[in-house]
């Protein structure tokens, strides 16, 4: 057996290892047959039978090995080269597989130990929540029934999406694609529901993690593989870091790993801008009903924004899902922590142009909003058809804008101290107008509009219903290179009818002033014509 193939069936059984110790973790008390525990020593017990275990996975992995292997491994003098990404040995599909039932397996195990006795009484029916079975797997497959579980907004809406995100790197991290990568996070979600906890099966998780987590998922891993191929051929420790910080699953499959998984994902150069803002925010609420009384007046915040694959570099295409797409993230100082996350991608689109001064791209995009201004919050995972681009109005005065109208599934609530459930899902109606308007590498005018339209449609209240929107208007000005200084101005208004709660309207305007970095000293304005300056 040839070299290649050797290291490939030790992947193998290290990789199965793993997934085996995690299938342990994940299904522990689920009512096996075992040694009866002397009671004087339960722990002293517990870890004579996990060593048990380990020995005994670890002879039927070895045994599998040696039919497997016919040819010892290479010396260790000899230095196996880094493969391309997703190409020959540096692609799996079995890993990422089991990198995700680990993981979940890690996650029941942490919410035993942390929440031991917790029992959500409509929804997981008397049980503890982290004490599967296989009974109650079995009854998830068999019964369900599916439905919309109680857990709070942020919970169901931030940290669902993101767990689906880890989903998805740990595929594109193995050499997958985007939509092998989807169908992973998909039925990593679907298995999380069925056999993560004893609650229902939840049809929000399933959208928030199984798709949500898609959308948020691939640019954590472009944005991260971007880091890395910065770096050249070896990328030095800060920016292994960096990467894995961006996107862990990402940073985990490179160490596990070894050189398997040290090619980098190619970019194929894409125009990109990047803008960082550090400043304070003076809030005004004009009106919120039943909303937390813990208003914050005033915030620092932290604010990032990230586009990449800008329409108009010559030879950059649009071959691949996300080519396109941007990020933007924003924290706080108050005890909302995390005001919004948002990111959009184009799925599936063509280049276009007019005349020589305008390139766009336009398509099929995807999305995922989390919007929390203190009194209320928001979240949809869309599909819209749109366009992106940009047109120079004068040698040095460029416009740059994004227009986008889409269907897909979304909550939305009143902020409460107790996390009391108010708000509601819904088939979602969601716009988006943008425009960028850059005056050389002086100044820039930002504005965005969004529009949310949350029906009662896919939820248990089908006569509800809120329509929100949130505008922002920001003016920068370059004052040295990189560096500049900015104003902004986001205005939130939420209008809602969710029976039996009382109609509700709620509108927070936010002034802030801010040091911004910038990616880009021309604010992001793609150069193709010939003869002008490119952007630096």
């Amino acid at each position: 057996m040839s070299t290649s193939k050797a290291l490939s069936a030790g992947m193998f059984r290290r990789a199965r290892i793993e997934g085996a110790i995690a299938l342990i973790l994940l299904l522990s008390g689920a009512g096996f047959a075992a040694e009866p525990v002397p009671a004087a020593a339960p722990a002293k017990g517990a870890v004579a039978a996990a060593d048990n275990a380990v020995v005994a996975i670890d002879n039927a992995v070895a045994a599998i090995d040696n039919l497997l292997i016919t040819t010892p491994p290479p010396p260790p003098n000899v230095r196996v080269p880094v493969l391309s990404w997703g190409e020959g040995n540096g692609k799996s599909y079995s890993i990422p597989a089991w990198d995700i039932l680990g993981f979940e397996a890690l996650l029941n195990v942490y919410g035993r130990i942390v929440y031991p006795d917790l029992v959500d009484p409509q929804y997981s029916h008397g049980k503890k929540v982290y004490s599967v079975t296989l009974e109650t797997i079995k009854d998830h497959i068999l019964h369900g029934p599916w439905g919309f579980d109680g857990d709070d907004f942020k919970v169901n809406q931030l940290q669902h999406p993101y767990q689906g995100s880890v989903y998805h790197g740990f595929a594109r991290s193995a050499g997958l694609g985007f939509w092998p990568s989807a169908a992973y996070t998909f039925l990593g979600s679907l298995v999380w529901e069925i056999a993560g906890e004893t609650t229902d099966p939840s049809i929000n998780d399933q959208v928030a993690s199984g798709i949500g987590g898609s959308l948020l998922g691939e640019p954590l891993f472009r944005l991260s593989s971007l880091i890395l191929e910065d770096g050249g051929d070896h990328p030095g420790f800060w920016r292994e870091l960096g990467a894995a910080v961006v996107s862990p699953p990402t940073g985990f499959n490179r160490l596990a790993f070894g050189d398997r998984f040290k090619g980098v994902f190619p970019s194929h150069s894409p125009a990109t801008f990047t803008r960082v803002r550090l400043g304070v925010t003076f809030n005004e609420q004009t009106s919120s009903s039943g909303a937390d009384n813990n208003f914050s007046r005033n915030e620092g915040t932290l604010d990032y924004y990230h586009a990449y694959g800008l329409p108009g570099k010559d030879g950059y295409t649009y071959d691949r899902p996300f080519d396109y797409f941007d990020v933007q993230f924003t924290a706080v100082s108050s005890s909302n922590v995390i005001e919004n996350l948002m990111t959009r991608g184009l799925l599936y689109g063509k280049k276009y142009e007019a005349g020589d001064n305008y390139r766009g791209v336009w398509g099929l995009y995807g999305s995922f909003d989390y919007i929390s201004p203190q009194v209320f919050r928001v979240s949809s995972t869309t599909l819209s058809l749109g366009t992106t681009g940009q047109w120079w109005l004068s040698r040095a005065i460029a416009l740059q804008g994004s227009a986008f109208a889409g269907i897909g599934y979304g909550a939305g609530g009143t902020v409460h101290p107790t996390e009391e459930r108010d708000y509601h899902y819904g088939g979602t109606g969601q716009g988006l107008l943008a425009a960028r308007l850059i005056f050389g590498d002086k100044a820039m005018i930002d504005m965005t509009a969004r529009e949310y339209y949350i029906s009662g449609l896919g939820s248990t209240q089908t006569d509800g219903s809120e329509r929100i929107f949130r505008g922002n208007a920001a003016f920068i000005v370059s004052i040295y290179k990189r560096h500049g200084l900015g104003v902004q101005y986001i205005r939130s208004v939420r209008d809602s009818s969710s029976p039996p709660f009382p109609d509700n309207h709620q509108t927070i305007g936010t002034w802030s002033i801010a040091y911004n970095y910038l990616g880009d000293s021309r604010f992001g304005a793609v150069e193709w014509r010939p003869g002008e300056i490119k952007s630096r």
